[in-house]
């Protein structure tokens, strides 16, 4: 992939591809501009380089309709206050209208389209819609690495129509953290998964095989991996066809001398409840009416000893159903163990990613990818779609 640092973009119309889905409560403030903070250095360089700057992103799921509680407006207005410039809002993304604004540009000017969502094309890949968005720009830079596993049309089909199709430094950066802790990590690398689903996380787990030192699994897909132990875990939340899977993948562990530790005690309760009763039972004594929902104390200790001489830590998904207070102290623990470890730590992940800016910890985290779909990606040791077509479109102005 060619970085933006490495073309002449003075002057130019500069279509940045940015994830600015932020997180919006019911009056649409923005809760939490993490995203946006992560994609400043990019639009910065392009504008501090006299670019004509013509940002795109999209917001939540509107599935092909016009929704105004999905608009960018009111990321335009904080892109403006964190930019100290203004920041013209297009009506569309596409269109005569969002022509004639671009066309209208000046050096310097900064130009939002409207969320690319609103358009049923976008998230299928038209060519169509792809070179409708090409049409804007002369040079056309990715820096969403949160989409970057997704085939869409401003991620991927836009490539085959930009003048030139280029990455931005966020985009750069995830990949390049990536690539340090896959190609040649410092040992002993351990690798934390969690989350709800081992279907979810299944092909990652394999992959990983080829790479770590030690696995810690939590969450609930822990308790698919229990009940293929022979443990009775209750009522929990277990995929029953996966089981035979989750052996596999622990005997191949062994096989290989990896350690795998799994929870030793759990917090239950008897349903989905912020209000439900909950006790703090060993892993062998889940009452059969009863639920994990978070792992124990117990657990959050053996964890931290794991981490204890790690060198390299990845970790995605969280140990319990963290929105839920009373189940969250397990996904709490594991975020300081992380943070106070002497390692290099990755992490990626929704949940993951609340849980540490809520304990306040990013700061002491090497780094806090912006993608979850994306990252799980990676951990599955594959090339992402639109990273693949920025390589693609590389390969084609070598050859022009």
């Amino acid at each position: 992939m060619k970085s933006i640092k490495e073309i002449n973009i003075t002057n130019k119309r500069v279509f940045i591809r940015v994830d600015l889905n932020v997180p919006m409560d019911d009056q649409q403030n923005i809760i939490d501009d993490t995203r946006i903070r992560a994609v400043l250095s990019t639009l910065r360089y392009a504008l501090d380089n006299q670019a004509k700057l013509i940002i795109a992103s999209h917001m939540g799921r509107p599935k092909g309709r016009k929704s105004p509680e999905l608009s960018l407006k009111p990321i335009a207005k904080r892109l403006g206050r964190l930019l100290e410039k203004d920041v013209k809002m297009a009506n569309d993304c596409i269109g005569p209208d969002v022509k004639s604004l671009i066309s209208a540009m000046k050096t310097g000017d900064i130009v939002l389209l409207e969320n690319l969502r609103f358009h049923r094309k976008e998230q299928k890949n038209n060519d169509e819609f792809a070179k409708e968005l090409a049409s804007l720009c002369d040079v056309y830079v990715n820096n969403a690495f949160a989409v970057s596993h997704r085939v869409n049309a401003s991620v991927v089909a836009i490539t085959k129509y930009a003048p030139v199709s280029v990455a931005g430094f966020l985009l750069q950066k995830e990949i390049g953290y990536f690539s340090k802790i896959m190609a040649n990590p410092q040992r002993p690398l351990v690798t934390i998964i969690g989350g709800a689903k081992v279907s979810d996380k299944l092909m990652a787990l394999d992959n990983m095989l080829d790479h770590v030192d030690k696995f810690i699994i939590g969450g609930a897909m822990a308790n698919t991996f229990l009940k293929s132990k022979g443990y009775n875990v209750g009522k929990s939340k277990i995929e029953e066809d996966l089981v035979g899977a989750a052996r596999s993948i622990m005997e191949k562990a062994a096989k290989r001398k990896i350690k795998f530790y799994l929870p030793i005690d759990a917090v239950v309760a008897r349903r989905f409840d912020p209000k439900a009763q909950t006790k703090i039972v060993p892993i062998q004594e889940i009452p059969e009416s009863w639920m994990a929902m978070d792992i124990g104390p117990a657990t959050s200790l053996l964890f931290s000893e794991v981490l204890h001489n790690a060198k390299t830590v990845i970790w995605n998904g969280p140990m319990g159903v963290f929105e839920i207070d009373s189940f969250s102290r397990g996904t709490i623990a594991m975020v300081h163990s992380v943070a106070n470890c002497y390692a290099l730590t990755v992490v990626g992940g929704g949940d993951t990613d609340v849980a540490i800016h809520k304990e306040m910890a990013n700061d002491r985290i090497t780094y806090v990818s912006t993608g979850g779909g994306a990252f799980l990606t990676m951990l599955e040791g594959k090339t992402l779609p639109a990273v693949a077509a920025l390589e693609d479109s590389e390969k084609k102005y070598d050859n022009l």
